[in-house]
């Protein structure tokens, strides 16, 4: 209908699947409920995105490299689609350090948007980081 409002921001980056995953945190979340560990919150994203025929690698391996050499290697929690980092952590504040440590896989992986999900007592709330240096 004219003059009603979009429920989807189309100026976002991956808007649909952004929709879908974001769906899919708060069905798991209905679903769950808070004061769950991270693993099994993990497990339930991983059911529901495979449910919904979304394709994703789960702990994938991400190498830190110096002068060519793996110097570190992290795990991101997915990637979904080969486009979006998907991050679930506990607790309601973020704290930079996460921040920090999910734009370092985003520019490793030269990757536009990764989403955090933090899972709390009273819901879960999706924050969205875009690489800057890659937008």
């Amino acid at each position: 209908m004219e003059g009603q409002h979009q429920l989807r921001r189309m100026d976002l980056l991956y808007p649909d699947l952004s929709y879908i995953i974001n769906g899919i945190l708060f069905s798991v979340y209905r679903q769950l409920g808070g004061g769950h560990k991270e693993s099994y919150y993990q497990k339930a994203v991983a059911t529901a995105l495979r449910d919904k025929g979304i394709k994703f690698v789960e702990q994938y391996y991400v190498p830190l490299k110096y002068n060519n050499q793996i110097v570190g290697k992290y795990y991101l929690d997915f990637l979904i689609e080969d486009k979006i980092v998907l991050e679930l952590k506990r607790g309601k504040y973020l704290v930079a350090k996460v921040i920090d440590q999910t734009n370092q896989y985003l520019k490793t992986l030269n990757l536009q948007l990764a989403i955090i999900a933090c899972f709390t007592y009273t819901g879960v709330t999706p924050k969205r980081i875009i690489n800057i240096n890659n937008h």
